[in-house]
């Protein structure tokens, strides 16, 4: 018996250390690449200007467009997916029969199992040109029907995450809230919610995740044109679709236009950590609240 507990660790062991060593290669090569890149460009540079033009004969070298863009599609894509996904794990958790939900949730979650160039394509065949007649000016790629279609993508992330939440908050505080007078949405929204936030603000957060890192969406339908603006209307490029750009091989290996795919990945990293950890504090800050 202690052998085979002993040969159980050592599985467990060895698959969590697989994931570690994993991530910490991927980063040691970004490093690694990066570093060439930034004994060219001066990291200041690469901060703050506002131009990404590495690829033109004037060379500009500031990341801050590629974020912009990268954060307004996941900016529209969260205005969509969280109060949907929210609304609907609300739904079938407590209005919909056990029977009707356990066969509601999987077909929502068939969503997630959509090839994301499908996606792409969809929302630039179908959806720029069905927002081209409600909204004037609007571009032919554009970060807007990139977003909403990313936010139908990211839809069963937060709607099944957080329907789990809500399901595990004990059916005690239903009943009290019950015999305080409370109608179900009331309870549903005021108490349920609230003490489910921890496992909802995870959900909200892996979806972000998610949607940072999307690649073939943006690619197909938002643009190729880095540019530091708020205005969803216009052609936009993210990091994802400018690594893409410049893995296509186009552009020759170890130039210091390759090695920006190196240094905007990086930033894809930090942006991403830096996400999870806010994403981490908030559900020990709830955990703590409501414990």
């Amino acid at each position: 018996m202690k052998t085979n507990e002993r040969l159980i660790e050592a599985l467990l062991a060895m698959s969590a250390g697989v994931g570690v060593l994993t991530t910490a290669g991927i980063l040691w090569i970004l490093v690694v690449e990066a570093v060439h890149f930034f004994q060219q460009v001066p990291l200041s540079a690469f901060l703050t200007d506002t131009q990404w033009t590495p690829l033109f004969a004037d060379k500009h070298f500031g990341i801050l467009p590629l974020v912009a863009g990268t954060l307004l599609t996941t900016a529209v894509a969260v205005a969509v997916a969280l109060p949907l996904g929210l609304t609907i794990a609300v739904y079938l958790n407590e209005y919909v029969a056990p029977a009707l939900r356990n066969t509601l949730k999987p077909l929502l979650e068939v969503l997630a199992a959509v090839p994301t160039v499908v996606y792409g394509f969809f929302a630039l065949t179908q959806v720029t040109p069905f927002l081209q007649r409600l909204v004037p000016g609007l571009a032919g790629f554009n970060a807007l029907s990139a977003g909403l279609v990313m936010g139908i993508m990211i839809l069963p992330l937060v709607s099944s995450l957080s329907e789990d939440a809500l399901g595990a908050v004990p059916r005690s505080l239903r009943e009290a809230s019950y015999a305080m007078g409370a109608t179900r949405l009331q309870t549903a929204f005021r108490v349920v919610v609230p003490a489910a936030s921890s496992g909802v603000t995870v959900s909200v957060v892996l979806a972000i995740s998610r949607a940072v890192g999307e690649t073939m969406i943006v690619a197909i339908a938002a643009g190729q044109e880095p540019r530091l603006t708020a205005n969803p209307l216009v052609p936009i490029e993210t990091i994802t679709t400018y690594i893409v750009q410049v893995s296509s091989g186009d552009v020759a290996y170890g130039t210091l236009e390759y090695n920006t795919i190196f240094a905007a990945g990086i930033t894809l990293f930090v942006l991403t950590l830096g996400l999870n950890n806010v994403g981490y504090w908030f559900r020990k800050k709830y955990q703590e609240r409501y414990e």
